[in-house]
């Protein structure tokens, strides 16, 4: 394990509306905001998108099992922000629900709010950190920054 210490840093409330699109206006936030790494924490709901599921195998490469969902699911988020040269890197798992259907998985893409998604964005201070392509599993992953 590696970890590092840090300290919370501004903290954001952000109301996103009906048809944005979440990871986009997130890292617009972030790009404006200037914000280098963080925690996000949000609920609401999700009218369309994409939800990786976990892999279809456990195998390394994993191969993803993807879930395309519509018709507005409610949603309760946490990811984190890390930037790196091509800007944020937002990782986002999600729980969804709509009447007895749930689903758990990493948010992807055009993921489309229905009605309101309310977030609190807590940048972390004093954490040297970045994503970079992983060679081994393909996968943008941590590095701590020591």
């Amino acid at each position: 394990m590696e970890y590092s210490v840090g300290s919370i840093g501004r903290v954001f409330l952000a109301k996103f509306s009906n048809n944005d699109l979440l990871l986009p206006e997130l890292e617009r936030l972030a790009k404006k905001e200037k914000v280098k790494t963080a925690s996000i924490i949000f609920i609401g709901a999700l009218r369309e998108g994409l939800l990786v599921t976990g892999p279809k195998k456990p195998v390394i490469p994993p191969k993803a099992n993807q879930v395309k969902f519509k018709d507005g699911w409610e949603v309760l988020g946490l990811g984190t922000l890390f930037t790196n040269k091509k800007g944020p890197q937002i990782h986002i798992h999600a729980s969804m629900g709509k009447a007895r259907k749930v689903f758990t998985g990493c948010v992807r893409g055009q993921s489309k709010i229905f009605l309101v998604i309310e977030a609190f964005i807590l940048e972390i201070k004093g954490i040297k950190a970045t994503k970079e392509i992983d060679l081994k599993t393909g996968l943008n992953l941590l590095k701590i920054i020591k």
